[in-house]
């Protein structure tokens, strides 16, 4: 007799499963989804940016003046991380292609590999605004990086050299 009860009890946990993924499937087919629209979610930095101008020992970059094309859609500081004091501030641009903007006063040749996920420094130079940034090429990031005493600033993703000569062109960092 227990074993017949062992197995209705298998069977019943069955038809029940059986039943929740049936009514997930009409919930499905029924609930309107529309896989056109744009999976991004721009968010605002406004108050990070603040935070971090005011906490950071060094002038904390971020774009003034990009169009709206370009949808922020991740932002960060740590005030202490393996690189120091670290900002992140993440874009997709018009191609809707990824582009950072990445800070850190932390050892800068261990930084820059991880941000740029390994890309190798060029022996190119670009000009951007009167500022020399080193390009550095990869198989998952470009990058631009400009070294100063007490920060190394990197714009780096999957964007063009040109998408990321934008938004370095439009930073203006300060300190809070």
């Amino acid at each position: 007799m227990a074993s017949k009860s062992g197995t209705q009890t298998a069977r019943d946990m069955v038809l029940s499963m059986l039943v929740i993924l049936l009514g997930v499937g009409v919930v499905y087919l029924f609930i309107p989804h529309d896989d056109s629209l744009d999976p991004v979610r721009p968010i605002s930095y406004d108050t990070e940016l603040i935070t971090a101008r005011r906490a950071a020992p060094y002038p904390v970059a971020a774009p003034v003046g990009l169009p709206e094309t370009w949808r922020a859609t991740s932002v960060r500081y740590e005030a202490q991380s393996d690189h120091g004091s670290v900002w992140h501030l993440g874009f997709m641009d018009p191609d809707d292609q990824y582009a950072a903007v990445e800070q850190s006063d932390g050892e800068s040749d261990a930084f820059v590999a991880e941000v740029t996920h390994g890309a190798e420094e060029t022996e190119r130079v670009q000009k951007i605004d009167g500022e020399e940034w080193t390009r550095y090429e990869g198989p998952k990031y470009d990058a631009l990086v400009r070294r100063e005493p007490g920060v190394t600033t990197v714009v780096t993703g999957t964007a063009s050299f040109d998408g990321l000569a934008r938004l370095a062109a439009a930073l203006e960092a300060e300190e809070g």
